[in-house]
């Protein structure tokens, strides 16, 4: 099954993807923040990166621009929310400049996320 990453320093938010995620059989690293996530990504290179956009140490925006310049081909999905009044500004910077395939604001619809977990990570 697929490996997927998620970097975000909400530790209940990464306890809830990981729990829905081993649910349909993948494999799940977490990191609290870009800068420990960039580390894990080099360490196993998952199939997936679902990153939040604001975190302390490296935000989500320069930690997605960090891994797409040395792997042109992450798969990434964007998540923002957490009582910011404008989660898509940081969305669509996501999507423009960090290359995101999917963005969610939080908080989302499990079954959408798991949808788009599925349709990046086939035949990967």
């Amino acid at each position: 099954m697929p490996r997927i990453l998620i970097i975000d320093d909400n530790k209940e938010f990464r306890d809830l993807l990981r729990a829905a995620l081993e649910r349909e059989g993948h494999t799940v690293e977490e990191a609290a923040d870009g800068e420990e996530g960039i580390k894990a990504y080099k360490q196993s290179i998952p199939d997936l990166v679902v990153t939040d956009m604001i975190m302390p140490v490296k935000e989500g925006l320069e930690t997605m621009i960090e891994l797409r310049k040395e792997y042109p081909d992450v798969k990434i999905i964007a998540v923002s929310g957490d009582g910011f009044e404008e989660p898509m500004t940081y969305l669509d910077g996501a999507e423009l400049l960090g290359g995101a395939l999917r963005t969610f604001v939080k908080p989302f619809n499990i079954e959408e996320f798991l949808q788009a977990v599925e349709e990046l990570t086939r035949g990967r």
